[in-house]
């Protein structure tokens, strides 16, 4: 958070003191600086032009008639609109119980009258920095939350269209989730060819551990949407050139939390398989995954099974912040993660087939190109 940043929006410095002499000591020391100063002449005329014209920061003497400094702050901070205001109690009392007892009510800091005009203009600077900071979080997150609710409500009243043309459309049901799944993701070119790979793949592993061909079918659907909560992650984050650092992983790994929600209460069986599959296949066996922590036969089958799919395509596929791992080495950190991060059972059948495996992911990335080729040459006609 910068000064200027700070500039962009008049701070407003709220001075109260029933002393009027204070109150224009200190409104002198302030405006030179900038600030539009408000003054009270007491704690109810306080509260009164607060919720008139909210101030970025207040300065407030504790002696006053009506009510005083610990009486406001206590008002103040147990309402939600006005609890980020900071606080600065301006006072003579030296008394370390006084000052116990404003922190304890919610004051942020404190200054001794007479009152230094440097350290005034110090600390008001300072605590402005930090109620803009958390002003500009505050309306992030609220941004962030509409555009997670607004793009939530576009795919569940799409699911809700695809619901009642079930039967219709179903042999065409997987080329729409492909388009649906895409817009996860839809500036990154690689995604295509990670969806229809990672799924076909899901699939023959089903199939290798002999699960029922309806079951098999279902993990064809459903495993494309495993990754649809990433419409909710901010681009900043989902489109980085590179790692994301300690900061970024978190909101990143709430795509599984998103994907879940999108997908949730739907009547169709491969629907609900998919919000199986997108809050699990970040799950490992050992316990260390997310987003619950799930250990062994905890994590649905179908969350295991697409965790080998999704990482091993992810590996043999070229990443803006790495290369493309070869089949050996893509093969060999998949046997190493028997046990910890995959199902055993899942790794064996993996192995036991990856002839046929290597054969889908390649005829998948043929199949993308292909499309992709066709698409570019259109374009230029």
């Amino acid at each position: 958070m910068t000064d200027s940043t700070i500039a962009e929006k008049t701070p407003i410095v709220m001075v109260v003191d029933d002393e009027a002499l204070n109150r224009k000591l200190v409104s002198a020391m302030l405006k030179p600086q900038g600030y539009e100063v408000i003054q009270a002449v007491d704690g109810e005329d306080c509260l009164e032009k607060v919720r008139q014209v909210p101030p970025d920061l207040i300065l407030l003497d504790i002696i006053m008639p009506k009510l005083n400094g610990f009486e406001v702050v206590t008002s103040l901070k147990s309402e939600e609109q006005f609890s980020l205001i900071p606080i600065v109690m301006v006072t003579a009392l030296g008394d370390v119980n006084d000052r116990v007892q404003a922190l304890e009510v919610g004051a942020d800091d404190f200054l001794t009258k007479p009152v230094d005009r440097m350290e005034l203009r110090a600390r008001v600077r300072s605590l402005l920095k930090v109620k803009a900071y958390n002003d500009h979080m505050v309306n992030y997150r609220q941004e962030l939350e509409f555009e997670v609710r607004r793009r939530t409500l576009e795919i569940q009243e799409t699911n809700k269209k695809l619901a009642k043309a079930h039967e219709k459309l179903r042999g065409a049901s997987l080329e729409t989730i492909f388009r649906l799944s895409r817009a996860a993701e839809f500036k990154d070119e690689d995604t295509g060819a990670h969806i229809i790979s990672m799924s076909r793949i899901s699939a023959r592993l089903a199939q290798c551990m002999g699960l029922s061909t309806a079951t098999v079918e279902s993990i064809l659907y459903a495993s494309p949407m495993h990754d649809i909560g990433k419409i909710g992650i901010p681009d900043r984050i989902l489109l980085k050139n590179g790692p994301l650092n300690e900061e970024e992983w978190p909101i990143m790994r709430l795509h599984t939390i998103y994907g879940g929600k999108i997908l949730e209460n739907s009547d169709i069986g491969f629907l609900r398989l998919g919000e199986v599959i997108a809050t699990t296949h970040h799950e490992k066996y050992d316990g260390s995954g997310y987003p619950k922590g799930l250990k062994g036969k905890e994590i649905p089958l179908a969350g295991r099974i697409v965790a080998v799919a999704d990482v091993f395509d992810a590996l043999m596929s070229r990443r803006p912040y790495k290369m493309a791992f070869t089949v050996e080495q893509a093969v060999t950190i998949i046997k190493e993660g028997r046990g910890r991060h995959f199902d055993p059972d899942v790794v064996d059948a993996f192995m036991d087939d990856i002839g046929k495996i290597l054969r889908i992911w390649n005829s998948s990335q043929a199949e993308h190109n292909s499309e992709l080729k066709g698409t570019l040459e259109e374009g230029q006609v």
